[in-house]
């Protein structure tokens, strides 16, 4: 079986376990994945029933990162939901649930527990904040470490649709300020928020102390958008696949109306 990015983080995590950046970005993937969530029977509506397991006397949910592997581990036909790992965990916190992650039928098998799951989503409540500052000089960025670089791509790389480029740069303020900007091109209106707030979580999940990264959000036909072409480090964001048939919406399917637990 094809190992997964689940796999490779963990992985990463159990070879380094003193390694704070690599606890790090797994909790992140976790965030990020697709996850599915094995529930006791069909969802009824907008309503789910996950199978709760008790180990060690704490309650777990089962959820694993592909389709078969949920399947190799009921062993039969089972219903599940399929959702952010974010949305399972802003589920699971308030009653103190942990998360069961592919036991038993992958390398990345292992138990969160309940005060990690909480943990987790008060690291993803973090925002960023919101200044206004004008900026005197772009210029290609220059001393970032490699982390943050490669966690900016695996951030973005999920922003389907979001926007159509995004541009690392360095940058000198009107009052001397000198910093980094990643400046989104032709970004949708509604998605700014979110673009912001997956800058942060990229910079809080590579582990690096106080750092800070500023975000820009500009028209395709905006004269910045050009300095930023010139000088920046580029990142393409995926671009959504056509759709080809119609596509039953499943509880958690839509961050904004998580499913409720029954």
């Amino acid at each position: 079986m094809t190992d997964t990015p689940i796999d490779r983080a963990h992985a990463a995590m159990e070879a380094a376990p003193s390694d704070d950046a690599a606890r790090l970005r797994f909790y992140e993937r976790l965030a990020d994945a697709e996850l599915f969530l094995l529930l006791e029977k069909e969802p009824e509506g907008e309503r789910i029933s996950p199978e709760v397991f008790e180990v060690q006397d704490s309650s777990f949910v089962l959820v694993f990162d592909t389709e078969e592997r949920l399947a190799n581990f009921v062993g039969k036909p089972a219903p599940y939901a399929a959702i952010s790992g974010r949305v399972i965990a802003q589920m699971l916190a308030s009653p103190g649930i942990g998360m069961g992650v592919n036991l038993e039928v992958a390398p990345s098998s292992i138990l969160i527990q309940p005060e990690a799951v909480s943990w987790l989503v008060q690291t993803l409540e973090n925002a960023p904040d919101e200044i206004e500052a004008k900026v005197e000089e772009f210029s290609a960025p220059a001393g970032l470490p490699e982390v943050l670089i490669t966690a900016l791509d695996e951030k973005l790389s999920t922003a389907i649709g979001l926007a159509k480029w995004a541009y690392l740069v360095g940058t000198t303020y009107d009052n001397g300020v000198r910093s980094h900007m990643l400046g989104f091109v032709g970004a949708l209106p509604h998605a700014h928020g979110a673009l912001a707030k997956a800058v942060s979580e990229a910079l809080t999940f590579s582990g690096i102390d106080a750092g800070a990264l500023d975000v820009g959000f500009f028209d395709t036909s905006d004269q910045v958008a050009a300095q930023l072409a010139r000088v920046g480090l580029r990142f393409d964001l995926p671009e959504p696949e056509a759709p080809t048939e119609h596509i039953h919406v499943v509880p958690g399917s839509d961050p904004e109306k998580p499913p409720k637990l029954r």
